[in-house]
């Protein structure tokens, strides 16, 4: 799998919401590959809201998504597919095995038949190579724990071979061994393959040991920076701010 070269991701004064009503507006961004982005902010803050509307599946109320300079709403579905890989939470009940579940990343790259070619196969075990899955290879879906299953989509994200990689909530469920497992190999595959992929998380510790970067949702406004120039920040402050409840950017733990 070729690293992609220069991959960029920019919004220009987004805004987006439910009903007409923004949940976030003016929000600038712009990344280049090799980043590994954490999405912070409290429930309600438009987290996912902004993921999907990153990923062109959800219309913004105003402003632009670009990925290398193309408009993301403007593509269709197909080439949306090739532009941007989404993880979402939940389990997948189909009577597939790891290789098979992987393989489905292909499809906005195959034929109308959906076969697999030799690119498509390489492409696959690639990813389960670089998820370090390659072992599970064979196994049924229904036979694998958590963090081996959250690796398994990492996996299909990575097959799907987009500049972008988003993931919603993809440490939620695991235990502490296996949300650091998952983050670090998010990291690793940010670097390796020049990827931007991006990741929303309420684990702030993980999130600030290995992000390249935070972003936190709060009040309707977005604030991107260094994971230390975030914590420290006043936004940070009043987004995790409750009574008797403050969060303390040094010992990066709620007090």
């Amino acid at each position: 799998m070729d690293k992609p070269h220069m991959n960029s991701l920019q919004t220009y004064q987004l805004a987006a919401g439910h009903r007409g009503k923004a949940l976030f507006t003016g929000v600038d961004l712009s990344y280049e590959g090799g980043a590994l982005i954490a999405l912070v902010g409290v429930n309600g803050s438009g987290k996912s809201t902004l993921l999907r509307c990153l990923a062109g599946l959800h219309p913004p109320l105003s402003g632009a998504v670009k990925v290398n300079d193309r408009m993301v709403h403007a593509l269709d579905a197909r080439e949306r597919a090739r532009t941007v890989s989404v993880v979402m939470p939940g389990r997948i009940s189909a009577l597939l095995d790891v290789r098979g579940a992987v393989a489905l990343g292909r499809q906005p790259w195959t034929g109308y038949f959906g076969r697999l070619g030799v690119n498509d196969q390489q492409a696959v075990n690639d990813a389960l190579q670089l998820t370090g899955i390659t072992h599970l290879a064979d196994r049924s879906l229904a036979s694998l724990s958590d963090g081996e299953h959250q690796l398994m989509t990492i996996a299909r994200a990575i097959a799907q071979d987009t500049p972008i990689v988003l993931l919603d909530e993809p440490t939620a469920f695991l235990d502490v061994v296996n949300r650091i497992v998952v983050v670090r190999r998010l990291a690793l595959l940010a670097r390796e393959l020049g990827r931007i992929i991006l990741f929303s998380t309420h684990d702030l510790q993980v999130a600030v040991d290995h992000a390249d970067g935070l972003l936190l949702l709060q009040g309707g406004n977005a604030l991107a920076g260094a994971p230390n120039d975030v914590l420290g920040s006043e936004a940070m402050r009043n987004a995790f701010s409750l009574e008797g409840l403050q969060f303390d950017p040094v010992a990066r733990c709620f007090r």
